[in-house]
């Protein structure tokens, strides 16, 4: 609006693009300047005193009002495209989360924002140094400052046995990831219903909300089978069931059920087979370490073992996560079930229906295989860990 106004006529109700050269204000200001593309030096005698409560002279994203000075924010690329580099220069660079000052030996480094994080269970003793936050339900990781390298674990809901097949386990996913302000939602996946065809375990999720990141899901682990069927698809697969030949166990890597490939999260489930006759016998679930077992032949009369998990030591202490289910028998001692994979996977049952086990919640283990009805048990539940230095 105006464009050759003396210093004397801005007022607070000026707006538009100035151009002063070099100037001091001389009198009074009160009420807020803002808009204003102000080309030139501006001195203020009488600015301070002047300046009443509540007023602000506002430049772009940078203001100054009583009692606090806005630096506006620019990155590292914006720095050195855009910034004046007069000795005593101040910016808030959001690369690197820090004020930094121009001094004749260049930019330098000031105050560091500190990463500060709320969500879940938090645990800053069992890992010296480090703060933990462990999500065994549904939440979300809260980011209120700073940014910061991150650790993560994710592992997916087991999957379910079935009559025969062992649950595979659930997806696990380890890694790391840079987190700026914002919200991360967690979903922390429940384990696979366990029955003749066993059902598939829910995905746990570290999921982005615009804040810099691509969501980080892990996948349920496959449902195991029951006779004449081969196991579900999953983070791991489960195991399958045999019936008057041998019936593969389900993919691994996949998303639950589906042929969907995902990122390396588990194994395959091993194979269930029958002699034909009187004998038949699952396959082991899957494990995020290991294969699950195939089960063994007519004479050796035993269900397939569950695939082994994976350890990891997110909190201090070496834990073993998603194992896969036993494969169960059809006939009583000396049949016997096959051993449910460590990291919480879930012993299968004899013949006779004996010494079938769940998946572990919090591990994401697959269900141990039974015959007879009620059939094959419940996968484990999933869960998400972040972890982080505090210093």
């Amino acid at each position: 609006m105006a464009s050759n106004l003396r210093v004397d006529q801005i007022t607070s109700s000026t707006t538009g693009s100035v151009s002063i050269g070099t100037a001091t204000f001389t009198g009074g200001l009160s009420g807020d300047i803002t808009g204003l593309n102000v080309t030139g030096v501006i001195t203020a005698t009488t600015l301070n005193q002047n300046l009443g409560a509540g007023s602000s002279i506002t430049i772009g994203d940078t203001f100054i009002k009583q009692g606090a000075v806005g630096l506006g924010t620019t990155d590292t690329a914006g720095r050195n495209a855009g910034v004046g580099t007069a000795t005593g220069t101040l910016i808030y660079n959001t690369t690197t989360d820090q004020l930094e000052v121009y001094t004749p030996g260049g930019w330098q480094v000031g105050a560091k924002i500190p990463f500060t994080a709320t969500g879940g269970t938090e645990d800053t003793s069992s890992r010296s140094g480090y703060k933990i936050h462990t999500f065994s339900s549904p939440g979300s990781l809260i980011v209120s400052g700073g940014s910061k390298s991150v650790e993560y674990l994710i592992v997916g809901g087991g999957g379910g046995a079935g009559a025969y097949g062992g649950g595979g386990a659930g997806g696990m996913r380890t890694g790391s990831v840079t987190l700026s302000p914002g919200t991360y939602p967690v979903i922390r996946g429940a384990g696979g219903g366990g029955s003749g065809q066993g059902g598939s375990g829910v995905p746990s999720v570290f999921n982005n909300t615009g804040v810099g990141i691509s969501s980080i899901t892990s996948e349920g682990g496959g449902g195991g089978a029951p006779n004449g069927t081969a196991g579900q698809p999953g983070g791991s697969g489960g195991g399958g069931g045999g019936y008057f030949g041998t019936f593969p166990g389900g993919t691994g890597n996949r998303v639950a059920g589906t042929s969907t490939p995902v990122p390396s999260q588990g194994n395959d489930g091993g194979a269930g087979t029958s002699d034909d006759v009187s004998y038949t016998a699952g396959g082991g679930g899957g494990g995020a370490g290991a294969v699950g077992g195939a089960a063994n032949t007519p004479a050796a009369r035993q269900g397939g073992n569950g695939g082994d998990g994976s350890s990891s030591s997110i909190t201090g202490s070496s834990v073993t996560y998603a194992g896969g289910g036993g494969g169960a028998t059809n006939n009583a001692s000396p049949y016997i079930g096959g051993t449910g994979g460590s990291g919480g996977g879930g012993n299968g049952a004899e013949g006779g229906g004996t010494g079938a086990t769940a998946g572990t919640d919090g591990l994401g283990g697959g269900g141990g295989a039974k015959v007879p009805a009620p059939y094959g048990l419940n996968g484990g539940s999933g869960i998400v860990i972040i972890a982080y230095p505090t210093a």
